[in-house]
């Protein structure tokens, strides 16, 4: 086991590296590279990195600065204009996915609040795989991408809530429920009016004013990204919230777009760590007592997922090809289904086995819906030259 922080950095970048090559040698998806190697060198593997839970706190920050850059990419208006149009899809799929899920654990012989709390956390979509596959281009200048993001950040607030009501065993009580929700909204504006307010009168000016010195630009905005995201967590909403309140708030500085390019390699540096730390908590030998019904909770979600988000999207006016496209790239389960599933077995409100269900789901439509959008699709990481874009 390796116990200093350096050793252990050493390497996973070397095993990235490494395992990275081999992937694309064999026309694989680099992403699953840093997922494989975390499996096999973190605790339930060879056991060389036994402290996965400090990778994960530490790739976190890749997860803030995706959600950073494109907020710096995203004019505020237009997010306005698309989170009205695709409000109704988000919340009426979110909803129908979680019934899916939670009819089919049911069967499966999982207790009720078992089943329900499956379900909601497997609702929602992966803001980092959907953000991590689609061509930068395409991202924050094409519809497909700003529809894209418009949903992912709703299934945030909505992922948000339930990690807030989960930690407090909250569940079943209707009137804390609308004050926790009520309460997180008014933080969530509260907090996006006073970041406006800062970059316009503070910020803007000591740009404009040292707009040469690209060192001071760079310290700056990586700064206003943290402390915003830690704010946002201190008033109980999340990093990723907090981050791209942050980004799109400096969306309105001349210099954004610079600043986004400029920020770009440390948020690869760090996503790494996040696709490593997935593996790293992923044991194979309980996993393999799950097999069965995660195949089977894997399967629904991999077609009804992007099925009923076609539909959805059709139904507001989106074109055929567009709405396709979105299906498939939101047909995974999420991050955010992790912390649901360590939340409630924290607070005692499901099984382990729950748990591991949860993540088990997680990881196994992370990498099938890699495979799917990789081959189909465009994306940054695509092995064939003519869907490799950026």
């Amino acid at each position: 086991m390796l116990d200093h922080i350096i050793l252990q950095f050493a390497l996973i970048f070397a095993g990235a590296a490494l395992f990275a090559t081999l992937f694309l040698y064999l026309k694989q998806p680099i992403i699953l590279a840093y997922i494989v190697l975390g499996v096999v060198v973190g605790p339930n593997g060879l056991e060389l990195i036994n402290n996965a839970e400090l990778i994960e706190h530490l790739s976190h920050i890749g997860i803030i600065l995706l959600l950073f850059l494109i907020g710096l990419n995203f004019q505020p208006t237009k997010l306005v204009g698309l989170l009205g149009r695709v409000g109704i899809v988000t919340l009426a799929t979110c909803f129908i996915f979680m019934l899916l899920a939670m009819a089919a654990v049911s069967a499966l012989g999982y207790p009720f609040i078992d089943s329900l709390i499956i379900g909601a956390a497997l609702m929602f979509s992966s803001t980092i795989v959907s953000l991590k596959l689609i061509p930068t281009t395409q991202l924050h200048h094409h519809h497909v991408g700003e529809l894209m993001i418009s949903v992912l950040l709703l299934q945030d607030v909505i992922a948000i809530v339930l990690i807030l009501l989960v930690t407090e065993g909250g569940i079943g009580d209707m009137g804390d429920i609308t004050k926790s929700v009520v309460l997180l909204l008014l933080k969530l504006v509260g907090l996006s009016v006073i970041s406006f307010a800062i970059v316009k009168f503070v910020i803007t000016k000591l740009f404009l004013k040292f707009d040469t010195i690209k060192e001071h630009t760079f310290i700056m905005a990586l700064g206003w990204g943290l402390f915003v995201a830690g704010a946002a967590e201190m008033l109980g909403l999340s990093f990723e919230m907090g981050a791209f309140i942050a980004g799109i708030s400096l969306a309105t500085v001349p210099i954004a777009l610079v600043i986004a390019e400029e920020l770009k390699p440390l948020r690869d540096f760090f996503l790494i760590l996040f696709f490593f730390s997935i593996g790293a908590k992923f044991d194979l030998v309980v996993s393999q007592q799950l097999i069965v019904p995660g195949l089977i909770v894997t399967a629904l979600l991999m077609v009804a997922k992007p099925l009923i988000f076609n539909l959805g999207f059709k139904a507001i006016g989106e074109k055929p090809k567009n709405s396709a496209e979105l299906g498939v790239r939101l047909g995974q389960a999420s991050e955010f289904s992790l912390l649901i599933a360590f939340s409630a077995l924290a607070s005692g409100l499901i099984e382990e086995r729950s748990s591991y269900l949860i993540q088990l789901v997680v990881v196994l439509t992370f990498v099938v819906s890699t495979y799917w959008v990789v081959n189909r699709y465009p994306t940054p990481i695509s092995y064939k030259r003519g869907q490799r874009k950026d």
